[in-house]
């Protein structure tokens, strides 16, 4: 949000940004989609719902879920949410308490410890090395538990890195967090763009789903991110408390926002399909244009539509210290939109998202080996 603030007042100024900042699909909204909200406004259906959302959606969900992962959940077990950070919010709030730790691995979404930290709780950090494509392990996660680990977030595909957890080492982890009694929280907002293999959930896992937390998004797979349509999978009684919370926040999301999610849910997926094609090709546009810069390496990501390419051969040369400093001189000088990455939780690199036009992509990196040559 900081780096959105920074370049809006920059293209107030007249200047021509290209933007890898934003983490939100190019594509607009499918129109099938559109034309489910408008009908429902058209008739009235603009009132309150039921907090968890509406029957047919919450079917819709589990039904979606089970069709792409072979999952088993009822729609008792679903709730929606403005959005899927709401949704991890209230399953944090609900489940984790104060002095309870939550293993997180690194690099990070930027929400996660502010969000654990809200609860009072303390993040537990596990490094995924570079060097294996930022993928973390079972291994990992297990010599990370204490007796005071109350809950692991796992996010894959990753943002920013674009690692995906191996079907072998998610459902370790879903059966060790079973085994231990600690609350697995799966952020799988970007769960259908994955680019290598079948798709996979941590919810496919049917006999040791009982700490297992889903948390799901329309926002990228179905281009909504300003609808705000997210949601949770999870026992009855972490709905129900998910849901009590959610009465007295948020209460229900807007209910036509709910037609729309079960016409996406419903509808054809051939949408999602077409978008994954296309961000395929655009990631490998985005690592071909960053090997052309000197110095600069960049894990191959398996999933989402990022890159997080290392820049520490450039960190100390012409008064650059940091990958903040980097991404405001890249910002100011080149016109260049990135996040650093302190906002992940490492210092030597910078995250591009390769959600934006193909022309995009080549002139940004363009622009960027050119900023690099003057350093």
């Amino acid at each position: 949000m900081a780096v959105t603030a920074e370049a809006a007042k920059l293209r107030a100024q007249g200047a021509k940004l290209v933007d890898f900042g934003a983490g939100e699909p190019h594509f607009a909204t499918p129109q099938h989609i559109k034309d489910a909200a408008i009908e429902a406004i058209q008739k009235n259906f603009t009132k309150y719902t039921v907090v968890s959302g509406v029957p047919e959606l919450r079917q819709a969900i589990v039904d979606r879920h089970a069709a792409d992962f072979g999952s088993s959940y009822t729609p008792d077990e679903a709730i929606f949410s403005t959005g899927g950070k709401l949704a991890i919010f209230n399953a944090i709030q609900v489940l984790v308490d104060h002095g309870d730790e939550v293993i997180v691995p690194v690099p990070y979404w930027v929400s996660y410890k502010d969000i654990v930290q809200y609860a009072g709780a303390n993040c537990v950090y596990v490094e995924a090395p570079e060097g294996e494509g930022f993928r973390i392990t079972a291994e990992a996660i297990e010599r990370a538990i204490t007796p005071k680990t109350k809950a692991i977030i796992l996010n894959s595909p990753s943002n920013p890195s674009g690692a995906v957890v191996s079907p072998a080492d998610l459902e370790r982890i879903v059966r060790l967090a079973n085994e231990r009694g600690i609350w697995l929280l799966l952020d799988e907002c970007y769960v259908y763009l994955q680019y290598t293999g079948a798709l996979v959930s941590g919810g496919s896992f049917t006999d040791a789903k009982e700490h297992v937390v889903v948390l799901g998004s329309l926002s990228k797979t179905y281009a909504m991110t300003g609808w705000r349509a997210g949601f949770a999978l999870a026992p009855k009684p972490v709905i129900s408390a998910m849901t009590k919370l959610q009465s007295q926040s948020t209460s229900s999301t807007a209910s036509f926002v709910q037609k729309a999610a079960i016409a996406a849910l419903r509808g054809s997926q051939d949408c999602v399909l077409e978008m994954r094609t296309d961000y395929l090709k655009l990631r490998d546009e985005a690592l071909t244009g960053l090997a052309r810069i000197p110095g600069v390496t960049c894990t191959k990501p398996e999933g989402a539509f990022y890159v997080y390419p290392n820049v520490k051969a450039y960190l100390g040369k012409a008064g650059v210290g940091t990958a903040m400093e980097l991404s405001k001189r890249l910002l100011h000088e080149a016109h260049v939109v990135t996040v650093p990455g302190e906002a992940f939780g490492t210092s030597e690199h910078i995250r591009l998202s390769y959600a934006t036009s193909h022309g995009d992509v080549a002139e940004g990196l363009e622009r960027m080996k050119g900023f690099f040559a003057k350093l």
